[in-house]
C-alpha cells in the first residue's frame, strides 16, 4: 500500500492508472477507522479495481466550539487496518495543501442543506461538497463508497455529482452496528460506560418509531412526541433534531409513508453529538441487527 501526502503526487498515480485502465474507487474518510469504514473500503473493492482512501480531517467542516482538534486520531492503526483491507492508496494530505494560501472557493449545495445537520451546523456541508468535489478531481475517482449513517451528507455528495456532471459513480453503504444497535461512528471514542448507553436512545427511538408505525401511528407529530419523551429518559441526552423527512428531497413530511425517513441528533453528556437514521415503514427487521 502506498502512502501519499501530496495532491500533485496523488493525481499523477491516478493518472497512471487511468492510463493502465484501471478504474480507481475512493473511499473519504476523517479517520479513526472501524467497522463501518472497512465495509466501505470492501465495497470500494467490489466495484473497481484499485481503491484509495482518503484520510483526512477536513477544517472547513468544522464549527466554531466543534470537536477539530479533539477529533481522535490513530494514523498507524488506520494505516494497519487499511492494508489489510487490500487498499492500493491512503492520501493522507494536510490541511496547507488541500487549502493553500489565498484559496477561496466554495462548493454548495442548496436547498438540501437547509434542513438536519445543515440547519444545526451553518456552512457544514460547504466543506463537505468542497473537499469532497477535491478528492473526485485530485483521485480522479470513477467511483467512491459512502455511508447512509450520513444520509444527509450521502444526498447532498449526489445532488452536487449529479449538478456538476461529474463522472463519477456514488455509492451509499447500510449502517454497520454493533450487536445492541448503536451505529459506528469515530465519536464513539467518546464515550464512557454510562455515556454509551445513553447513546443507545438514537437506535432504540428508531425502533419505537418502526413499532408505533406498524400500529398506525402516522402523524409524524405524535411519533415526534413520543420519540422526544423517550430519548429524554436516558441520562445526559440533549436532542438535537427529530426529523421524520421526504427520504428524496429530505424536506419534513406530515405523515409517514413508504418514503418516510426518521433523521436523529442527540447530544450525550453535552459534547459527544451522534446521528443515526432509517425508514420508518419497514419490514420487521431489528434496527439492532448488523448490517
Amino acid at each position: 500500500m502506498k502512502i501519499i501526502s501530496s495532491p500533485g503526487e496523488m493525481t499523477a498515480w491516478a493518472a497512471k492508472q487511468a492510463g493502465a485502465g484501471k478504474r480507481i474507487g475512493l473511499v473519504p474518510t476523517m479517520g479513526f477507522f472501524h467497522a463501518g469504514h472497512l465495509g466501505l473500503m470492501r465495497l470500494a473493492g467490489r466495484h473497481a479495481d484499485l481503491v484509495v482512501v482518503s484520510l483526512f480531517v477536513n477544517p472547513a467542516q468544522f464549527g466554531p466550539g466543534e470537536d477539530l482538534a479533539a477529533y481522535p486520531r490513530d494514523f498507524d492503526r488506520d494505516r494497519e487496518l487499511a492494508e489489510k483491507e487490500g487498499v492500493a492508496v491512503l492520501f493522507v494530505p494536510d490541511a496547507a495543501s488541500m487549502y493553500p494560501g489565498g484559496f477561496q472557493t466554495t462548493v454548495r449545495v442548496g436547498r438540501l442543506t437547509r434542513y438536519l445537520c445543515g440547519a444545526s451546523r451553518p456552512g457544514h456541508f460547504d466543506g463537505v461538497a468542497t473537499v469532497v468535489c477535491k478528492l473526485f478531481h485530485i483521485t480522479a475517482a470513477d467511483c467512491a463508497v459512502f455511508g447512509e449513517k450520513d444520509f444527509q451528507q450521502l444526498a447532498v455528495i449526489r445532488r452536487m455529482v449529479a449538478d456538476l456532471n461529474m463522472a463519477v459513480e456514488i455509492i451509499g453503504h447500510p449502517i454497520v452496528r454493533e450487536a445492541d444497535g448503536l451505529a459506528l461512528s469515530s465519536r464513539n471514542a467518546y464515550l464512557d460506560e454510562r455515556s454509551r448507553n445513553s447513546a443507545l436512545c438514537l437506535s432504540r427511538a428508531l425502533a419505537l418509531a418502526q413499532k408505533s408505525a406498524a400500529e398506525g401511528i402516522l402523524e409524524t407529530r405524535e411519533l415526534a412526541g413520543r420519540l422526544r419523551d423517550f430519548i429524554l429518559a436516558f441520562p445526559g441526552t440533549e436532542i438535537d433534531y427529530i426529523a421524520f423527512i421526504d427520504s428524496r428531497s429530505l424536506e419534513p413530511v406530515a405523515a409517514v409513508d413508504a418514503d418516510t425517513r426518521l433523521a436523529l441528533a442527540v447530544k450525550i453528556n453535552g459534547r459527544v453529538r451522534l446521528i443515526d437514521n432509517g425508514p420508518v415503514l419497514q419490514p420487521t427487521a431489528s434496527p439492532g441487527a448488523t448490517a
